[in-house]
Formats: C-alpha cells, structure tokens, sequence
C-alpha cells in the first residue's frame, strides 16, 4: 500500500498536533532554575509556566482550544459578552493567531493549576481534564468562585479545587499567591444565556476574576490577565512589591474596549512600580493583532521625561524568561542553533561552495 493511501484527516491530526509536540515539555522539565532566579514560559494568551529555584511548578491560564473554525453561522452567540457590550450581531472574526506549544496532556511535574476567570481562551476544559487525568490530589486547581462551579460542572472533585477571592493567600512549597482585585469589565458583562444584565444590580467581581500576584524566593509575577486600566494599580504598587507585570494587550476594532493599548500598558507599568512590564494576549485573537514594537516605541519617546523605572519586554509564545536575568532586555529571541559549527569534519565538494 502505497504512504499516501494510509494517512486520514485523523492521522494527520494526531501527527502534527500540538504543533510543538513534546518539546516545550520537555524543555520545561530539565530547565534547572539557578538561586535567586525564576523561569517562565509563555503558552500563549495569557497562559503561563512559572518554575522557582526550589524546582515549583506553577500553571496559569493554559488555553489548548481553537478560536473560530467556521463561518457557516454568519452571527455571533446570542448574549455573548461582546454582544452585551456594543450591541454587535455579525460573527466576529476571532481565529486562534499562535500555535498551541505545550502538549497538556504530557504534564507530569506541576504544583498549582491557577485561573483567573471564567473565559474560555483561560478556564479551559482540556487543560483541566489533563491536569486531572495526570496529576494526584495533591495538585490543586485554584480560582474565583465562578471558575469553582464551572470545574464541578466538568467533574473537577470539590476537593481539588480552592476558591479564591481578592485579600486570599495560599501557599504552595517555596511560593506565596495572593489573589488581588481584578479589574475585567468584560467579565461583568459575561452571564449566561437568558440572563438580562440591564436593569439589574451587578454581578461580583469578586466572585467572577482575579488578578494573581505570585511571590517566589527570587521575585514576584503580577498577572492581570484580562484586566483593563484601573487607578487601583497603584494601589497594588503600593501595597506590593510587583518585579515583573503581565499586562492584556491588543488593538481594539472599532467601538469596543477589550484590551489595553501602549498607553495603559505604560500607566499599569508605572503604577505598579514594576522592573519589567510584558505585554500579553495580543498573540491569542486575530482580530485583535497590535504590533507589540509599538509599546516599545512610546516607551522610548516617553522614558526620558516621565522618567520611567521600568522596561517593557517584547516576548514570544513559547519563549522563556529568566529573572532577573533577563530584565534589562528589551525583547525576546528563540535559540538560533548551530553553537556546535565545524565540530567534525564537513562534507563539501569544495571549501568554497558555501
């Protein structure tokens, strides 16, 4: 039988998904994180990888599903969160813009599963079934309450899961995380189905979305995830010593507010008196595509004068980020390869050929 009479659309699909197999796994797994570091990894979205010098392993966010994948119902869900807050009807063109990079069902060394809320791109049904199917009691799945009722809807067991809400802390080996006020507006416009909202007192956001502030022994992660601009950061920055801030970003279409521009990236930045400010979420919806070197350009126009303490960091899905190593670097880029050139004999016809 001839190769191409054997392959389906099945066996195409297991062969070449995840798109990075094993590899960031892998790479994850044998990553030996120095004293006085911590490594992470972006998963895409707002998805995280977070590993401490005393070898905790810290999920957050982890979205493996798709955006849209067809365009044969031309309009949006009735009441979707969009819908409720501009008054849109059309389907909106939301495809998936970054590969899936880790393979969920390969994690074997994880701590604590954190979510932030409700939405899907981050409470992901998968993640949570591998999370489930490849870890012991002993690996919590930790969120506000919605995400709590959502993972018993999925078959999550009571007790794995820790519901938080902001002034919460729990402690896992090495690392303390503190719930903090969230500031997703989309999410108070998120309900189900059938559920009016106008005219109707307001949901809790306490109970809906956190933002995540993780304290390892070499520094701290603030996750805002979904949030937009809040004075509230400099309350935060106030209240706590922020090293690196992860900051939603993206270009808003028309008539809607979802995402923080370069603008409120920078005033997060500088309430929260962070070291470095990464922008996030931009890679996830196509559109919502920002070009991130914008950020990068206010930043230079505005440093000077404003006197900024802080810089921004341009990375890649599936990169990784030691700090503090690599907090005076502006951007990120992946291994180039080819360290071990002209360890043995070449094979060339002539020397000259290249």
């Amino acid at each position: 039988m001839s190769r191409v009479s054997e392959i389906t659309r099945e066996s195409w699909i297991l062969d070449t998904f995840p798109t990075w197999g094993t590899w960031l796994n892998e790479e994850i797994e044998e990553e030996e994180v120095k004293p006085g570091t911590f490594a992470m990894w972006w998963l895409g979205c707002t998805g995280l990888w977070i590993k401490t010098e005393n070898a905790t392993n810290i999920c957050v966010d982890l979205w493996v599903k798709s955006g849209k994948r067809t365009k044969k119902n031309k309009l949006m869900k009735k009441q979707h969160q969009h819908q409720r807050a501009v008054g849109c009807v059309a389907l909106q063109p939301n495809l998936r813009n970054s590969p899936v990079v880790i393979d969920p069902f390969a994690i074997k060394n994880l701590d604590v599963y954190l979510v932030t809320h409700e939405h899907s791109d981050h409470h992901d049904v998968y993640t949570a079934a591998a999370i489930l199917q490849n870890t012991d009691e002993s690996v919590k799945f930790v969120g506000p309450k919605v995400c709590h009722d959502i993972w018993l809807e999925w078959g999550v067991p009571e007790e794995r899961i820790i519901t938080v809400k902001p002034g919460d802390e729990i402690k896992v080996k090495d690392t303390t995380i503190k719930a903090l006020e969230s500031f997703d507006r989309t999410c108070m416009v998120t309900a189900p189905q059938g559920v009016t909202l106008k005219g109707n007192p307001l949901m809790n956001m306490d109970e809906k979305a956190v933002n995540y502030l993780i304290e390892t022994p070499a520094g701290s992660i603030y996750n805002a995830a979904d949030s937009h601009y809040s004075n509230m950061y400099a309350k935060h920055g106030k209240e706590h010593k922020v090293d690196v801030a992860m900051a939603n970003y993206g270009e808003n279409p028309i008539g809607m507010t979802d995402k923080l521009t370069a603008e409120g990236v920078l005033r997060m930045a500088e309430c929260l008196k962070c070291s470095t400010v990464i922008p996030y979420h931009h890679d996830a919806w196509t559109n919502f595509m920002i070009n991130p070197y914008e950020l990068l350009a206010i930043w230079n126009m505005k440093k000077t004068r404003l006197k900024y303490q802080f810089k921004p960091y341009i990375w890649q899905v599936g990169g990784k980020f030691i700090w503090p190593e690599n907090k005076d670097d502006l951007e990120f880029m992946f291994d180039r390869g080819f360290h071990d050139v002209y360890t043995i004999e070449t094979d060339m016809p002539y020397y000259w050929m290249l």
